[in-house]
């Protein structure tokens, strides 16, 4: 028996989700005195400072993980497409989906451009959650804006560096790990879908 698109966007997704932040946490721990608090997360593929260093495994591990975060959104975002017919919803996942591959292709040592991959993941990320109520159901649609909310209302304190004692790694964290949680959410919500949302027609869903 074959699964609908929606079924596979959301198994896309939360492995996707799930194992960026194995990854994440995985190339913390073999970064010799890594600071959540006080390192940036991309510092994990190369830290740059006054000079950049790459330590490894993490650097590969962490470059590798957001690479494949990446391509599995855009994959995701492409079923979701098929199943709900909405650009409203896969257009800024898509575009969270190149942001992250971009800050895995072009880490701290690509300076500017690096800065501006991140903004766009967590900007799109960001939108993406709160834009996704459209195709949720309560309660999870709630909980998706409140977690977009504070993504972006985390990026705006980071930007304007009130990082409000966590630390610039501390305050990234508050911007990313949301907007995580919520693709693993929206995953799984996605996989216990009882029929193909292609059958319902798309005014409905709109409505719901």
């Amino acid at each position: 028996m074959g699964y609908s698109d929606q079924r596979i966007a959301g198994a896309i997704l939360f492995v996707g989700a799930l194992q960026f932040i194995i990854g994440m946490n995985l190339a913390e721990q073999l970064y010799p005195s890594y600071s959540v608090s006080m390192n940036y997360i991309s510092d994990l593929g190369a830290t740059c400072r006054v000079s950049c260093e790459i330590v490894q495994p993490s650097s590969s591990i962490f470059n590798s993980s957001i690479i494949l975060l990446a391509l599995l959104i855009i994959i995701g975002s492409y079923f979701i497409q098929r199943a709900f017919g909405t650009k409203f919803v896969t257009v800024p996942l898509v575009l969270a989906g190149i942001g992250a591959a971009g800050v895995g292709l072009f880490p701290e040592t690509a300076g500017s451009l690096h800065s501006i991959f991140s903004f766009i993941t967590f900007l799109f990320g960001g939108l993406s959650a709160i834009v996704a109520y459209r195709i949720e159901k309560p309660p999870l649609n709630y909980f998706s804006v409140m977690l977009g909310v504070i993504t972006l209302t985390a990026l705006v304190l980071y930007v304007s560096k009130n990082f409000l004692g966590l630390g610039p790694g501390g305050m990234e964290r508050m911007i990313a790990y949301p907007v995580l949680l919520w693709g693993i959410g929206l995953g799984g919500h996605m996989m216990q879908a009882s029929k193909d949302p292609r059958q319902v027609p798309f005014d409905m869903i709109m409505r719901s």
